[in-house]
């Protein structure tokens, strides 16, 4: 047997980056998580033990805090696009790079504190590869509930089938979303904030037979609202949430107390394009 070295990629991950902007009486914050991956011709590395190629992990590590403190961070997409062109040019035997941030957000509580804000997270991915450019953006976390407003009836059954039709439910789910821009919008943070309303938007107005119809009713949402926008990700956990039988205490439970679970759940996806 001779075995082949068919892929390869290497980098820094979770590199942690806090910047404070002191240029005015109230102070800004920028927490970030940075992932960096170049993918090449470095199998001399793997299989002849010569690091030559290899630009080290380290040095990307420096080089993050660097450019962050000779440009802004934001917004995010820029200052990945600024990491992967670097990074481009510093590793010769690199083919393609990608740059992965995550934005943990804080809110202002006075003029120099800050508290840590909700559990969802700003994401963006920039890969450079030759002369092409990719932009994906996203968001992690983003927790919503509709307490009605939301079914589930006509499905497939069978013998395992427990599950009853449902024409008005407590519907929860924290959504992932990524978005892929066909060419770089004229604001950054402006065409992020237009995706993330119109999914919010959609699934606090929207008339719900499943949790897939919701999603791609997102989808289609998101795409009107930025037309840069090509093609979206959408990830619906489905967050069950149990009603309670309470007749074992002579009680009734009109629709008022539940039992709000983790595991198991449903996970509903889908790709919505142009």
């Amino acid at each position: 047997m001779s075995p082949r070295l068919i892929w390869n990629g290497y980098g820094k991950a979770a590199v942690r980056l806090v910047k404070v902007v002191r240029d005015g009486p109230d102070h800004g914050l920028h927490d970030l998580t940075i992932d960096v991956q170049i993918q090449g011709d470095f199998a001399d590395a793997h299989v002849e033990g010569s690091n030559a190629a290899i630009l080290p992990t380290d040095t990307m590590k420096n080089t993050v805090y660097a450019l962050a403190r000779e440009s802004e961070v934001a917004p995010v997409e820029e200052f990945g696009i600024r990491l992967a062109r670097h990074f481009a040019s510093a590793c010769p035997a690199s083919r393609s790079v990608s740059i992965g941030i995550t934005v943990h957000p804080w809110e202002q509580a006075g003029s120099h504190a800050m508290i840590r804000g909700s559990a969802e997270r700003r994401t963006a991915t920039v890969t450079v590869e030759g002369e092409a450019l990719t932009v994906q953006a996203g968001l992690d976390g983003l927790g919503m509930l509709r307490t009605s407003g939301s079914a589930f009836t006509g499905f497939l059954r069978d013998r395992y089938t427990t599950l009853a039709d449902s024409t008005d439910r407590l519907m929860a789910t924290e959504v992932t979303a990524r978005w892929t821009y066909a060419r770089p919008p004229a604001d950054w943070q402006a065409a992020w904030t237009a995706v993330r309303t119109a999914i919010i938007t959609t699934f606090t107005t929207h008339e719900s037979q499943s949790v897939q119809q919701t999603l791609y009713a997102m989808g289609a949402a998101a795409l009107a609202a930025c037309e840069e926008v090509q093609d979206i990700r959408l990830v619906l956990p489905n967050r069950h949430h149990h009603l309670v039988d309470l007749s074992p205490f002579g009680l009734d439970n009109p629709d008022q107390v539940y039992l709000a679970t983790n595991e198991p759940y449903g996970r509903i996806e889908a790709v919505v394009a142009r």
